[in-house]
């Protein structure tokens, strides 16, 4: 049974250290649950087996762990999982931009400060000049920065 825990506990590091590098990188969590349990299998070994066989075991966890690394590499399992494409559009470019400044319109979503607005039934992105507006609020257009439009509430 000891064999079985200190086996289990290294290769559950193994894979723990493995999934950190290629499938959750920058988390560091699942590698040091990793590094932990092949630690304590590390260290059952030695403690129920002796310094040789503990020994033994430390090697070869080192080499498995550099094994499984450089096979997993080459074989470039980890692009099954990147994103391959990337956004190419921009906001309101596809918007035939008739607007100036002085403008008045009617926020559809809220704005945190960007969100959505309707002027003359055209939905384009706006920007509060800072601040929060909430959805269905009058607002006026400020000024217009290479389609950048800042908007903020009407004031009645």
């Amino acid at each position: 049974m000891d064999w079985i825990t200190v086996i289990g506990l290294v290769v559950f590091g193994i894979i723990l250290l493995i999934a950190e590098i290629i499938f959750v990188p920058g988390t560091t969590i699942v590698g040091i649950l990793g590094l932990l349990f092949s630690g304590y299998g590390i260290y059952l070994s030695y403690d129920n087996f002796g310094a040789t066989t503990g020994t033994i075991f430390l090697i070869s966890t080192i080499l498995l762990n550099t094994i499984a690394l450089v096979v997993a590499f080459k074989g470039r399992s980890w692009e099954r999982f990147s994103l391959k494409s990337s956004m190419t559009g921009k906001f309101n470019q596809d918007v035939n931009l008739n607007l100036k400044e002085g403008d008045i319109g009617q926020s559809v979503s809220s704005l945190k400060p960007v969100g959505k607005a309707l002027f003359d039934d055209n939905e384009v992105e706006v920007r509060s000049n800072g601040g929060y507006i909430n959805e269905n609020v009058a607002i006026e257009i400020l000024r217009i920065e290479s389609k950048k439009i800042f908007v903020q509430p009407v004031n009645k």
